[in-house]
């Protein structure tokens, strides 16, 4: 049962997009096999999470090759998390896809894409081998550029082109670094990885490699100073696929950086910690600022990705128990809320006419719902309280000031600040306002409302759920770290009592 469960997150969105790529024609059946699908994919994924927090590490040899010699998955409490997440956001953009423009999105890819892109994802949650992590690297790039140009736009082939570059240049450093960790070590592993590792001799040259793979997920995460695409990408996408794009493809990035850097390279960790910091540091001010200087929501959100990507890695920049805890449950905090205010933006578009604020006005008298939905993940990503965002930010905060890395602290509570100064810009523009002379009115059914609507309601609610109810989220966050920081017992569950060494580490 545990194996089935192992497998279900990359073989559920598998089968989605091969059946809606048969059903090309017949954009209501591709719909409905997709919500299906989804639903599926969020119910498996919560029963492996109950699995892993019952029973501990879900690990799987694939073909019963043993490790290292096979392929190998594993899900322990972050990879459970990060699939859950995962589950919740293919479900509500699935939903909120069947609103506005379904059916020429449909007509145009976007099913076997979306769930391509969900399998490429849980592959990258699930496995326990680097160079499989590239492979899934790559099939999320693929289905990732089809998603970006689906609609054909000049602007959107634009983006597209400058997305797909920086990313292959990143994926190249991926694939030099995993042809080199191999030649040092033998294996490609992690968990074989992290026995070898602190024994290569030449720790100059496995460092050279941890860079390598540092710019290939930072890339990914689009850290500073690798984040140009994002901005550039993000805003010209439809708002599914920007929403599904904003929660999970830079938290693969992230997670990938806080997978390896705590298993792998742990060792060396007076290194890298102060770069990692000095990345978390510059991202968020990077990002921060870029989001105060712009007037479109979509640039606001995509530069808000940024900043809060450097909160993520205060974790792994100081690798104490409490920050990666903090990192864990900002990520988790993240996801939803972020997709949740791309998925607003799209209503907002829909009811006010543009994504211009210049040209928003009025939306509090016309739309006072919208309002309350706009609220709820606005101030959640300014880290105001009660809400999610304020414990996450709460709690690497603190972690920094524990650690004496005060710099740290107070560039998170400073970008905190200017991220609420975003967030205010957007209301008193957007909705607080007078309206503008000709206002235009949304033309959309009763089904579109209550499918754009559904799924943002239940993220406003999933975020009320982590801000009110905060102990079971912050006790799972504290075991993900335990589990991130103890490496022996990760060792132990993938390789067995008695590993067998692939290859003496190289001179």
């Amino acid at each position: 049962m545990r194996q089935l469960l192992l497998v279900a997150p990359i073989l559920i969105p598998l089968a989605a997009a091969s059946l809606t790529a048969l059903l090309w024609s017949r954009p209501a059946a591709q719909r409905a096999v997709g919500l299906v699908a989804a639903i599926a994919l969020f119910i498996a994924t919560l029963v492996l999470l109950a699995e892993v927090i019952a029973g501990g590490m879900v690990v799987g040899q694939m073909g019963n090759w043993p490790a290292p010699f096979g392929i190998t998955m594993v899900v322990d409490h972050l990879s459970a998390a990060m699939l859950a997440i995962t589950g919740l956001m293919g479900l509500a953009v699935a939903v909120y896809a069947m609103g506005p423009g379904a059916q020429e999105r449909d007509r145009a890819g976007f099913q076997p894409l979306f769930h391509a892109l969900l399998m490429g994802v849980a592959g990258a949650f699930s496995t326990g081998d680097l160079f499989n992590l590239y492979v899934w690297f790559e099939v999320m790039l693929i289905a990732s550029f089809g998603l970006l140009v689906l609609d054909r736009t000049r602007e959107q082939l634009d983006g597209g082109l400058r997305y797909v570059m920086l990313n292959l240049v990143g994926t190249t450093f991926f694939l030099l670094a995993v042809g080199l960790i191999y030649g040092l070590t033998g294996t490609l592993n992690l968990a074989d990885l992290a026995r070898v590792a602190p024994g290569v001799e030449n720790q100059g040259a496995l460092a050279a490699v941890a860079v390598l793979l540092l710019v290939s997920f930072g890339a990914k995460a689009a850290v500073f100073p690798l984040f140009n695409w994002l901005p550039a990408s993000y805003h010209t996408a439809s708002m599914p696929v920007a929403a599904i794009f904003a929660a999970l493809l830079t938290k693969v990035g992230v997670y990938a950086i806080i997978r390896v850097f705590t298993l792998v390279f742990a060792h060396d960790h007076a290194l890298f910690g102060p770069i990692l910091a000095g990345i978390a540091i510059a991202t968020m001010v990077v990002g921060v600022l870029g989001a105060a200087a712009h007037y479109d929501v979509r640039r606001i959100l995509s530069f808000h990705i940024i900043s809060q990507i450097g909160y993520m890695l205060i974790g792994v920049a100081l690798m104490t128990p409490l920050a990666i805890a903090g990192s864990v449950l900002y990520i988790v905090h993240h996801i939803v809320v972020k997709a949740n205010l791309f998925l607003v933006a799209g209503a907002i578009r829909q009811v006010g006419g543009s994504f211009a604020l210049a040209r928003l006005g009025g939306l509090w008298v016309s739309a006072p719902l919208l309002g309350i939905l706009f609220l709820i993940p606005a101030l959640s990503l300014a880290g105001i309280p009660p809400l999610s965002g304020f414990w996450g930010k709460f709690v690497v905060i603190r972690a920094s000031l524990e650690a004496e890395a005060w710099l740290l602290a107070f560039v998170a509570l400073a970008v905190g600040l200017l991220t609420l100064y975003s967030m205010i810009k957007i209301w008193n523009e957007a909705f607080w306002k007078a309206a503008p002379d000709v206002a235009p009115r949304a033309e959309w059914t009763r089904a579109e409302r209550v499918a754009t609507f559904a799924p943002i309601v239940a993220l406003c609610a999933v975020t009320l759920m982590i801000g009110l109810w905060t102990e079971p989220f912050a006790a799972f966050s504290l075991a993900a770290a335990e589990a991130l920081l103890d490496r022996e017992a990760y060792i132990a569950a993938v390789l067995g009592p008695n590993p067998v060494r692939l290859a003496e580490a190289a001179p």
